[in-house]
């Protein structure tokens, strides 16, 4: 398995046959408003370019993972190069819809898809009142039989179904955001590095951090964290792509691995309504 980062949460994904661009936001630098509400900080997003190599990478797709439709995650620019080139885009049954009136291919995410041993794993990003406002998010397990299996959380703070996914399904690879985004009210939206700290002890795996450096509301830099996580003696657990780094990981060995909760899973309702009409189009 490679996991190519590109920038904040997009990557390139390559299980197998599949090349999966994950979560692309391929604006230009400054091309999108703040996204912290209130207090000192805000600034344009992205605040950094694509690195040097994307262009390539990016040519390398041959679909598109989709955890939510947050413009951090899938932006207008992302939509525009993924609707010119006609790729296939997977996400939940609960994006599905709103996906497919943006012109998009889209095929729903369900244990077989992609040939592979797949989970969808409901996240909550933030806390209270203000998660249901963020919208629904899905996270996603996946086993390639001859790959390491991988579990994105996408966004998400350390709520009990995380836990209890990284539990069950025991994935050798956990890619989390690493931000702590705070909008400014309503508190963090993603895992706290205390929350992290936790996560990178209970994962029996590797765990790879993203969404740093990239979003104004995101305030937790590379280098802090790695130095908390030194502090931990949990460095040996954690890689910390920088953009345009890729990282290569091999099965560990071949025991049998758990198999994915079966189900119709989260369904579209108000609360993706609501968040539908903030996204990019």
């Amino acid at each position: 398995m490679k996991y190519r980062h590109l920038r904040n949460a997009t990557a390139l994904l390559t299980l197998g046959e599949h090349r999966l661009l994950v979560d692309p936001m391929l604006a230009d630098a400054g091309a999108l408003p703040g996204f912290k509400l209130f207090g000192a900080g805000r600034r344009r997003n992205p605040l950094v370019p694509l690195p040097a190599g994307a262009p390539a990478w990016l040519d390398a797709a041959t679909g598109v993972l989709v955890t939510h439709e947050h413009p951090d995650h899938l932006d207008a620019a992302a939509l525009r190069w993924i609707r010119a080139r006609g790729l296939p885009v997977w996400s939940s049954h609960v994006d599905a819809a709103s996906l497919r009136r943006k012109g998009l291919a889209v095929r729903e995410v369900h244990d077989g898809s992609l040939g592979l041993d797949v989970e969808v794993v409901p996240a909550r990003h933030g806390h209270g009142w203000f998660a249901w406002l963020m919208g629904p998010v899905s996270g996603y397990y996946l086993a390639h039989p001859d790959e390491p299996s991988v579990y994105l959380t996408s966004d998400a703070v350390l709520a009990d179904a995380v836990l209890e996914a990284v539990d069950r399904l025991q994935p050798d690879v956990v890619v989390a955001p690493a931000g702590a985004a705070d909008m400014g009210v309503g508190g963090r939206i993603l895992f706290s590095v205390d929350e992290l700290v936790a996560l990178v002890r209970r994962a029996p795996g590797r765990v790879v951090l993203n969404h740093l450096e990239a979003l104004d509301h995101c305030p937790t830099t590379r280098a802090d964290l790695r130095e908390r996580l030194r502090a931990e003696g949990l460095q040996g657990k954690v890689d910390i792509p920088e953009d345009g780094e890729e990282l290569q990981f091999t099965r560990p060995d071949d025991h049998a691995r758990p198999h994915p909760r079966v189900g119709p899973g989260p369904r579209p309702g108000l609360q993706k309504w609501l968040t539908a009409r903030m996204a990019a189009t």
